[in-house]
């Protein structure tokens, strides 16, 4: 009877998802300091299209609504593809976005636990290749834009498309850090001349970068209360790392330091809250490093080498491919049998 005061049980799904979405906040947070309140716009609009779409597959599945609307996975969902969107996207293009990932990439495949890709990032996928113009605008950082939008404006554009009288989209948006770099490169600039410009910080793009460390934040609160484990954020970093290091080692002139790939983009974001999805990713612990390390390579080769300015999203539904693969070859031996059978 004293053993049962030792055995925790375990946190349902919702609580889980839960604590994923509380892990967010800090990264939230200093996006909201450093460019304004408009992703909490994109956050709301992508809360209330995936909890509506949910119930409507739901209904048509012919499953209880309330159970699986409550488990929190759809705001999950939600809340990853928001924050992988430039933040004064039009509405509808946030609605299409979430209503694909939720129906299509979740819903057609069985629902929580039979999908295998991640949601978030087919929903990412849907948007970058059906509509690129709509999903390069992002907005500069605060004192970087030429002009700065109020809260009222950034809804005007986002719901109607309207800027204040004179004020065009280019002086309130920027290109991402890695969309300059890999822009600027092609103009055979060398990489330190191009770190200098004024949307760079110490380490990657000002104000992003900062974002980076509240999503470390997060990771670290997940990893605390081992809703993640370490595997899966090390073997990623750490690939995307080495690889970065060995390219910029061979020619720092053409190639970014180890550390502004890390702290750049999305990184810390799959890192910690988009390759640790337990649906679409392996399940033994052998399996996560395979997997994340081939994210981690994917990554910083579609950034450097790719169409794409950043490598995330396109890198982990490859590898999602391949995690049947990666755990069947990963899987432990039965206890009592050894490998390959009886002879």
């Amino acid at each position: 009877m004293l053993l049962s005061t030792f055995i925790s049980k375990p946190d349902s799904v919702s609580a889980i998802m839960l604590k994923v979405l509380l892990a967010l906040l800090p990264g939230i947070a200093l996006y909201v300091w450093y460019y304004g309140p408009a992703i909490l716009v994109s956050i709301t609009l992508a809360s209330i299209t995936a909890l509506a779409t949910e119930a409507a597959m739901l209904k048509l599945r012919d499953r209880p609504v309330k159970p699986f609307l409550s488990d929190n996975s759809a705001l999950l969902t939600a809340w990853l593809l928001a924050l992988s969107i430039p933040p004064l996207a039009p509405w509808w293009l946030v609605v299409v976005g979430t209503a694909f990932a939720i129906s299509v990439a979740k819903h057609l495949y069985g629902g929580l636990g039979n999908n295998p890709f991640n949601p978030a990032m087919i929903g990412y996928a849907v948007l970058i290749i059906s509509f690129p113009s709509h999903m390069t605008h992002w907005l500069s950082p605060h004192g970087l834009g030429q002009v700065e939008l109020s809260f009222a404006d950034q809804l005007a554009y986002i719901f109607g498309g309207h800027l204040p009288s004179g004020i065009k989209l280019d002086a309130v948006t920027t290109a991402t850090p890695l969309d300059t770099l890999k822009t600027q490169l092609q103009l055979d600039r060398p990489v330190k001349e191009i770190l200098g410009m004024p949307i760079y910080g110490a380490l990657a793009g000002k104000g992003s970068e900062m974002v980076a460390l509240g999503y470390i934040l997060g990771g670290a609160y997940l990893l605390f209360k081992r809703i993640i484990t370490w595997h899966i954020p090390a073997a990623f970093l750490g690939t995307l790392l080495v690889t970065a290091g060995i390219f910029h080692l061979i020619d720092p002139g053409h190639y970014a330091a180890p550390l502004f790939h890390l702290t750049a983009g999305a990184a810390m974001l799959g890192a910690f809250f988009i390759l640790t999805d337990p649906i679409s990713g392996p399940t033994t612990p052998k399996g996560k490093l395979i997997f994340a390390a081939g994210a981690g390579f994917l990554t910083y080769v579609i950034r450097v080498f790719g169409g794409f300015p950043d490598g995330v999203a396109f890198a982990t539904l490859l590898m999602n491919i391949c995690v049947p693969l990666i755990d069947a070859y990963t899987q432990p031996p039965v206890f009592g049998k050894k490998d390959g059978g009886a002879k």
